[in-house]
């Protein structure tokens, strides 16, 4: 089992722990470590069967930069610390009321791409060991999933250009109610079918003792959707709040008359909501899952101790 694995495993099983380390992993400070000194934070940790909570320095690096299944550095754009400066221009763009439909498609297409971008270097990549690389099916199938809910993303403004809708109480309806069921099922969508191959490849699962046991296609899907559930959270809600609050402020006199208020509240909203929504959403599920024996394959239900295995979860 690899060092991070072992670190989650020690620290990470309740929420507030994890709430607590993914607060601490997503500085964007740490993307200024280079890739030769991550490899050297690695090394230093050694092989992982002693975890030191106290070099809280090196497993921040080496939590928030190297992938748990190939031990390889992580993109620097597709690491964790990056996500909230990344992401949050691109969702604040996205929940605009945008003039044309292209405008509202293009930032819909830039979010969704970066998000299938995100999910899919964060992927549990356990069974590309087995040389079970992603094959071009499953890369036009991410590209189609992108278009797909870049389109999607873009209905609201559809329907209100194209319907020629003018009534104010049905444009607030179109652009401040449906996004937010909308954007929690896009991402869903986002992440069930970019890490769609895992549920034929199956993942790597572990006992207790962290010895890897086989391939799980059980345990990929639980994976997969624990963390489609855990998106769909992060977007619906960073949707919703501002939107629900701007949709309500706009009823009152002062923000009838100043709109560039209305606008920044929106963004500073976003901002907030969106920050903290990230550590919470990325802490609801374990990084390392466990999933009982019975509920796996048979020919792994002869292998496990203590009636459950552990798997990597992804991100």
């Amino acid at each position: 089992m690899d060092v991070n694995l072992l670190y989650w495993k020690c620290h990470g099983q309740s929420f507030f722990s994890r709430f607590k380390i993914w607060a601490n992993l997503l500085n964007p400070s740490s993307l200024v470590t280079t890739d030769a000194e991550i490899q050297q934070v690695r090394a230093l940790l050694g092989s992982g069967e002693k975890v030191n909570k106290e070099d809280e320095h090196e497993w921040t690096i080496a939590l928030s930069s190297v992938h748990a299944d190939s031990g390889s550095v992580l993109p620097l754009f597709f690491r964790p610390p990056a996500f909230l400066p990344l992401s949050l221009p691109l969702v604040v763009g996205s929940i605009l009321p945008h003039i044309s439909v292209k405008s509202a498609v293009f930032w819909q297409f830039l979010l969704h791409s970066y998000t299938a971008g995100f999910n899919h270097a964060n992927r549990n990549s356990s069974s590309e060991k087995q040389g079970k690389a992603a094959n071009l099916n499953q890369r036009l199938l991410i590209a189609g999933t992108v278009s797909y809910a870049a389109c999607a993303g873009a209905l609201p403004q559809i329907f209100v250009n194209r319907l020629g809708l003018t009534n104010p109480g049905v444009q607030k309806f179109f652009r401040f109610f449906i996004p937010i069921p909308l954007s929690a099922a896009l991402a869903f969508f986002n992440v069930y079918i970019v890490r769609g191959e895992e549920f034929e490849t199956g993942i790597q699962v572990f006992d207790s003792n962290g010895n890897p046991i086989g391939f799980s296609k059980a345990a990929a899907k639980k994976a997969v959707m624990e963390t489609a559930w855990s998106r769909a959270a992060l977007f619906g809600t960073a949707i919703a709040v501002p939107n629900l609050l701007v949709a309500a402020l706009e009823r009152t006199r002062p923000f009838k008359k100043n709109t560039m208020l209305v606008a920044s509240i929106r963004h500073i909203s976003v901002a907030l909501v969106f920050g903290l929504m990230i550590p919470l959403s990325f802490s609801l599920f374990p990084q390392l899952g466990m999933i009982k024996t019975e509920h796996v394959e048979k020919e792994l239900q002869a292998k496990a101790v203590k009636g459950c295995l552990f798997y990597h979860r992804g991100l």
